[in-house]
């Protein structure tokens, strides 16, 4: 290709593409709007497949510097009744297909294996346009901006790409979920550290839950998830003393060390809603852009997002290296398969999601979990 690609989003899906275009010795530049590497908190914990993942990371040439990230011991799991009852354990004995590693280191090694000067930070996408000829200019929010021969959005939900494509814009499903931490929790909080177990846990009933992770250094990674509606959430100051207290209030009732995730959590609660796109969600092929990850198929999350998203990257990095004279046909031939793969996953999404929070939780995911393996 005489030009290069121009990516706008520098998450895990963005950086795998960036990383396999540069393998392939294809020019490649990413625009972030973050400020710099470190302006924000990675998110906790990702399990990384053997099916989507863990190739991706192959095709990118990282996988021995993966493998040096997995936590040992993440990969056990633990359901439990909101009496903190046990009711299903499945201990990591080290031979599962989906290790744990921080997501922040994960990104980390990406960002490392890229040419300096390849991600430019603080560009924040404000809008795209077409300027005919399957070019596109991207205007930044600082109030520059980036003539693209070929553009790919790797900008997440709201993306500022996908309406070049499409007029799909995310839905709220009616679950939410807020995030807290606790640290030190063998020492500080040892009845939760020891509800949560070595890895991950999930609390269940219907139309709430408390799912937390076990992280490196004695950190406990809560999501407290509830089926409310959006007007219930947004009467909640979520930086204000009381949230926490107002959210462990949905629990009446729960173990105390499973309350205590959330009301003795050591940073404020965050809201994150849950949205999603049309479960078959897809577009006629437009000259010069495509999409990856969440701003192409976003869903209710399984585990399988960012391992989608990686696995895009490294897709669509092996289609474009695979055909240097003919992008359009690199773009179609990734396009019809991503639609597939993430039509089911969607599907398989939207299934787990009543699987925690139906009626019949947490019963449901033990069955789940008994006769299909883990989610994700």
């Amino acid at each position: 290709m005489t030009t290069p690609v121009t990516i706008i989003g520098a998450g895990l899906g963005g950086l795998t593409l960036a990383r396999v275009l540069h393998v392939h010795g294809v020019p490649v530049s990413v625009y972030e709007g973050d400020a710099s590497p470190a302006a924000r908190a990675q998110g906790g914990m990702l399990d990384i497949h053997q099916h989507n993942g863990q190739p991706a990371l192959r095709a990118a040439g990282l996988f021995e510097e993966f493998r040096g990230l997995v936590h040992q011991g993440g990969q056990e799991m633990r359901v439990l009744d909101k009496t903190g009852a046990v009711l299903l354990e499945e201990p990591d004995d080290g031979t599962g297909g989906r290790p744990e590693v921080p997501r922040g280191e994960l990104r980390r090694i990406l960002l490392e294996s890229l040419p300096p000067g390849t991600v430019s930070w603080g560009k924040k996408a404000a809008g795209a346009r077409p300027l005919g000829g399957g070019r596109y200019q991207v205007t930044f929010a600082d109030g520059t901006a980036v003539t693209a021969g070929l553009l790919v959005g790797a900008d997440g939900a709201w993306s500022r790409v996908r309406p070049l494509l499409s007029a799909a814009e995310p839905e709220y499903v009616g679950t939410s979920f807020i995030e807290t931490y606790l640290y030190q929790a063998d020492a500080r909080h040892p009845a939760s550290a020891r509800a949560v177990g070595g890895g991950g846990m999930a609390a269940l009933a219907p139309g709430q839950g408390i799912q937390a992770h076990r992280e490196p250094g004695g950190v406990l990674h809560t999501y407290v998830a509830l089926r409310k509606p959006a007007e219930w959430l947004a009467a909640i100051d979520f930086a204000g003393p009381g949230a926490a207290a107002r959210i462990a209030g949905e629990f009446d009732g729960w173990a105390p060390e499973l309350t205590a995730l959330i009301a003795d959590g050591e940073t404020p609660p965050v809201l994150r809603a849950v949205h999603t796109l049309p479960a078959a969600h897809r577009w006629d092929r437009v000259p010069g852009v495509t999409l990856l990850g969440d701003a192409a198929h976003l869903m209710p999350p399984s585990g399988e997002g960012a391992n989608l998203a990686m696995y895009d990257g490294a897709e669509l990095g092996r289609a474009l290296a695979a055909r240097p004279g003919d992008t359009e046909a690199a773009l179609a031939e990734y396009e019809e398969a991503m639609f597939a793969r993430s039509a089911a996953e969607a599907a398989d999404a939207a299934a787990l999601l009543e699987i925690l929070f139906g009626a019949d939780a947490p019963r449901s995911l033990v069955s789940f979990l008994a006769g299909a393996g883990q989610p994700g």
